[in-house]
């Protein structure tokens, strides 16, 4: 099987989906590699390198000709697929719930394609799980970017001229990005808060040695969806996260929000009003503000000031840490071809009862196939 790897060409996609280690064992399987040249600039991955490892390195045109399997970070419109076979695969991340069209066109042309982000969160599927390696990237460089906007130091400091008091940071959405928030502002010496609708999220926070704020005694408040996704909040729940964190939220120096809910809108935690209570110089990062925003005046892209805040919505925060983005990407994706890859037929042979399959494979034969999408 020959395997084709793109350049991205989506704005502010400097990552890449293979790297010059996942090249050498995707060809220890025995397939046959392509590269489109400058897929790893971004990643401060040479043309060379690649054909170091084994690859060979050419136009678009050339790398997807006869591919049976193309992998992209974020995927392409299939008008974008010069001279692809029918019956080829896909594999990257396909956002399926914010463009339904782009996912008909790879139907229309024959394209097997499978949405890496909708990865079964099982044990088996762990090394696999695109939407947990790049969150932890991304809630560590909240935390640098916040630091770098907030202006004073983290830790307290005790000095002959005086103490500076330790910042104060408040973590909201206590997932994998969360708790990598967490721990990252605590290794910089802030004194943390965290709070999630996840109720069971409570222990997690304390043994990272944080505060967890959590409105008690209201029903409804665990918040746990399938696969171990938040779900959308009771509004029962909302009026009383609204009050605690308007209590909360203007006590703290720096505020972070990475509550995602998949093929939802990014649920509102953070209002103007809020917004205003809080200290002028505070910082306020949206981890969510391409899928919508938690944060009320948040813009993709941008690094705003409201109220004397500032708001900051970087797009692809993952991104921004290209290289080892690239690396962990690379690797879920090799582990998802390793764990179907037929060793005697030298290809990959994703097996359509398997749950894994099932949970990522969009179209197939022309047709779209996953059940989120053909429900009425």
């Amino acid at each position: 099987m020959k395997i084709a790897i793109l350049r991205e060409t989506a704005d502010a996609e400097p990552r890449v989906a293979a790297t010059p280690e996942t090249v050498k064992k995707l060809i220890a399987l025995g397939a046959t590699v392509a590269v489109e040249s400058g897929a790893g600039a971004g990643a401060n991955i040479s043309d060379a390198a690649y054909g170091d490892a084994g690859a060979t390195v050419g136009d678009r045109g050339a790398t997807i000709a006869d591919a049976g399997l193309i992998l992209a970070v974020q995927g392409p419109a299939a008008a974008d697929l010069p001279g692809v076979k029918p019956g080829a695969m896909l594999a990257a991340i396909l956002s399926p719930f914010a463009d339904r069209a782009r996912i008909d066109g790879y139907a229309a042309a024959g394209l097997t394609t499978m949405a890496m982000e909708l990865m079964p969160r099982i044990t088996r599927a762990q090394s696999m799980d695109v939407l947990s390696s790049q969150s932890n990237l991304a809630g560590y460089k909240s935390v640098i970017d916040a630091a770098e906007a907030y202006g004073r130091a983290f830790p307290m400091m005790m000095t002959a001229a005086g103490t500076i008091s330790a910042a104060r940071v408040f973590v909201m959405g206590v997932g994998v990005a969360g708790l990598q928030a967490i721990a990252t502002a605590r290794r910089l010496g802030a004194l943390v808060s965290a709070t999630d609708v996840r109720a069971a999220t409570k222990e997690q926070i304390e043994s990272l040695g944080a505060k967890a704020i959590f409105v008690e005694a209201v029903k409804g408040i665990e918040g746990e969806g399938s696969g171990g996704y938040a779900s959308e909040m009771s509004d029962e729940y909302k009026a009383a996260q609204a009050e605690l964190v308007s209590a909360h939220i203007a006590k703290q120096d720096i505020v972070i929000t990475t509550a995602l809910i998949p093929g939802r809108p990014a649920p509102r935690l953070v209002s103007d009003a809020q917004i205003a209570t809080m200290r002028p110089g505070s910082i306020l990062v949206d981890l969510a503000v391409e899928s919508g925003g938690n944060v009320e005046g948040s813009r993709p892209g941008e690094i705003v000031e409201v109220h004397g805040v500032k708001i900051i919505g970087h797009r692809n925060a993952a991104g921004r840490l290209a290289a080892d983005a690239s690396a962990l990407y690379s690797r879920n994706l090799y582990n998802f071809i390793n764990a179907f890859w037929d060793k005697e037929a030298k290809t990959a042979a994703f097996a359509p009862d398997d749950d894994i399959v099932k949970g990522v494979k969009l179209t197939e034969g022309g047709k779209v196939v996953h059940e989120r999408l053909t429900a009425a």
